[in-house]
């Protein structure tokens, strides 16, 4: 199949440039947007919107647009999942992305044996956090 990435594309309502640059302070990264501006015979309701944005080189690689249409925008049943050993760095990252979000399972120590939690971001967006156990030598 050769060389195949899979990357999170998420649709905002008006807000992606704001939810994007939130993105961007918590994971870093290089951050470009095209605006709907840019491409001819655009509706005027998209005017100063984002057709396509993309964080790359970070953390993490997300790519977004706000959504021409009035169909219903969220996640449904999708979760962005993060996971990894470095504690400290995804405990901020657990705080930031729950700031005026909702947590709906704090971080906390599971039966598997590794740190977890849920929270829905302040875009809607659902995330996962997974802290791997130490593993004993």
């Amino acid at each position: 199949m050769g060389n195949v990435t899979l990357n999170a594309y998420l649709f905002f309502a008006g807000n992606c440039r704001e939810a994007m640059e939130f993105y961007r302070d918590i994971f870093g990264g290089t951050l470009k947007m095209q605006t709907y501006d840019e491409v001819p015979g655009q509706p005027e309701a998209m005017e100063g919107k984002v057709i396509h944005a993309s964080l790359m080189d970070g953390d993490v690689d997300l790519m977004a647009s706000d959504s021409p249409t009035s169909d219903r925008l969220g996640t449904g049943k999708i979760s962005l999942s993060l996971s990894g050993t470095d504690e400290e760095k995804l405990r901020t990252v657990f705080d930031s992305l729950s700031t005026r979000g909702k947590v709906s399972s704090p971080l906390k120590k599971e039966f598997w044996g590794d740190t977890f939690g849920m929270l829905t971001d302040k875009f809607g967006v659902d995330w996962m956090v997974n802290i791997s156990a130490a593993k004993e030598s």
